[in-house]
C-alpha cells in the first residue's frame, strides 16, 4: 500500500472574498504552519492534456515582491523541465527567458 502525505494550504479571506492570510503545512517542514504571501499550483491532466491552475496572492503582496517570486518561479521551472525531460536546449529557453524577465523588472542589471 502506498504511503500517503497531505499539504495543506489555508487561505483566509476578507469581506470581498480577497485573500487576507495564507499558509501552508506539510510532513517534515521545519516550522510546522508556514506564512506565505502567494502561491501558484499546476496540476497537469494527461487524460485531458490540460493545466489547472489555482492563483492567489493577498492583498500586502508587494509588486516588487510578485516581481521576485515569478523570477524564481520561472528559474525553478527550468530546472524542472530539465530534470524531467533532460532537454537541455528546452531548459535553457526557459531559464535564457528567467534571465530577460529578470532584466526588465529591474532585479538584474544589463550585461
Amino acid at each position: 500500500m502506498a504511503d500517503k502525505k497531505e499539504i495543506v494550504l489555508r487561505v483566509t479571506l476578507d469581506e470581498n472574498a480577497i485573500p487576507e492570510k495564507i499558509s501552508w503545512e506539510a510532513p517534515g517542514a521545519s516550522k510546522g504552519e508556514e506564512r506565505a504571501e502567494a502561491f501558484m499550483l499546476s496540476i497537469f491532466s494527461s487524460e485531458e492534456k490540460s493545466t489547472l491552475g489555482i492563483d492567489l496572492w493577498t492583498k500586502e503582496m508587494l509588486v516588487g515582491d510578485m516581481n521576485i517570486f515569478f523570477y524564481q518561479a520561472l528559474k525553478k521551472m527550468a530546472d524542472v523541465l530539465e530534470r524531467a525531460t533532460q532537454d537541455k536546449e528546452a531548459a535553457k529557453l526557459v531559464k535564457d527567458f528567467s534571465r530577460e524577465f529578470g532584466k526588465k523588472v529591474k532585479l538584474l542589471q544589463e550585461t
